[in-house]
């Protein structure tokens, strides 16, 4: 249609259209063309103009770009006059920074934090494993007790894993008093040598000894007690560098989840035993008399510790002063001398002190595990401790 334009007037050199098309014989008629008209076509006043096409909607939202004939104001292109003089009006707009970057930009922050939280969300929840595995430890699913793991993933889920990984925090406790001698257990909670134990263990005692499990011997002071709790607090002389042990949180604690106790039953250092959670909040019912304190031992008293439960006296009489706490009941196997030890989890978490247990025998000589063990609460312990650093609730 362009070259109609361009070839003003033809029609008008012969009488009839067909008499020029008869000149350019050597050029065949297509017989599928249709016939051209039967007047001569009207003259246009001037050359028809195409639609200007404004230069701000030629590429909307970064579309292709028009081919480069259309762009140079030549001929054929858009917005000119014919003949090659028109202003080229799809001539690319001058570089600037395109609209998307700035959305890519933005999206990409949020991006890695949608990607973050998606992460986030995998490992968290009940899924703390994820995040062992990313910090190099594991933990094992089975226990819901706390989300932090001192097992090594090579060992995750074995007694051997949790004894060899907390072992080094449970230290022997030797105590002196006018009645004699007795032994227990404690449970380190600072590198400088803060140790958790029974308030039955050191009540009433003029010295401490400690051993710790690389058989270091120290000499403590009691920083506090709380009779009421069966708690005490005692301080190393001249220690550092210990292995404070990992407290968990004994509200996760269920009924049969695997447990481990270590302890020094007997005066036999680093015992280890497990077993289950029996039940929960169990009352158990304890003396707060200090001529009590000193059943648990080698040499003095008859070697166990006398406690209440459902009404009944156990391991002896438990006194005129005494006092109740609700206790997580186990079926590892406890001995006089456990006392003031660890119940752990399989993650190797501290969730219970233990403090009870039940022998069938009042000799000491004689007696056993029944599998009757009781453990005060570690969030007891905890809520307990500003309290025991203060002095105890007995000053």
């Amino acid at each position: 249609m362009t070259e109609s334009f361009r070839r003003d007037g033809e029609y008008e050199q012969y009488e009839t259209p067909y008499q020029g098309a008869q000149q350019h014989a050597s050029s065949p008629v297509n017989p599928e063309w249709p016939p051209p008209p039967a007047q001569s076509p009207a003259q246009p006043a001037a050359p028809v103009q195409q639609p200007v096409v404004e230069p701000t909607t030629v590429w909307p939202g970064g579309q292709q770009a028009q081919p480069a004939a259309f762009a140079s104001g030549g001929a054929g292109s858009y917005g000119g006059d014919g003949n090659g003089g028109g202003t080229a009006l799809l001539t690319a707009p001058p570089a600037e920074p395109a609209a998307p970057a700035p959305k890519k930009r933005t999206r990409g922050p949020l991006a890695l934090l949608a990607a973050v939280a998606i992460v986030a969300a995998a490992i968290g929840g009940g899924t703390a494993y994820g995040i062992q595995e990313l910090t190099g430890n594991d933990t094992v699913a089975a226990t819901s007790s706390t989300s932090t793991s001192v097992v090594p993933s090579s060992a995750k889920g074995t007694v051997s894993g949790v004894a060899k990984a907390v072992s080094p925090s449970i230290v022997e406790i030797n105590a002196t008093s006018n009645a004699g001698e007795s032994t227990g257990s404690g449970v380190i909670i600072t590198s400088d040598g803060e140790i958790i134990t029974n308030n039955h263990v050191i009540s009433g005692a003029t010295s401490i000894k400690v051993s710790t499990s690389d058989g270091k011997s120290y000499t403590a002071k009691v920083v506090g007690t709380d009779s009421k709790k069966d708690l005490a607090l005692i301080k190393l002389e001249n220690a550092s560098g210990l292995t404070p042990a990992t407290l968990g949180n004994s509200d996760g604690v269920q009924v049969g989840d695997q447990v481990v106790a270590i302890g020094s039953p007997e005066g036999l250092t680093g015992t280890v035993t497990s077993g289950i959670v029996s039940a929960l909040n169990r009352d158990v019912t304890v003396s707060t008399d200090e001529g009590q304190s000193q059943g648990q031992g080698q040499g003095g008293g008859s070697g166990q510790w006398p406690f209440e439960f459902g009404g009944q006296q156990f391991n002896g009489d438990t006194g005129s002063s005494k006092t109740t706490y609700k206790a997580i009941q186990t079926d590892a196997s406890l001995n006089p001398g456990n006392s003031g030890g660890a119940l752990i989890d399989m993650n190797g978490n501290i969730i219970g002190i233990n403090s009870a247990m039940y022998s069938a025998t009042s000799d000491s000589s004689t007696a056993g595990s029944a599998g009757l063990g009781f453990s005060i609460p570690i969030n007891t312990v905890k809520s307990d401790l500003a309290t025991l650093r203060a002095g105890g609730a007995d000053n």
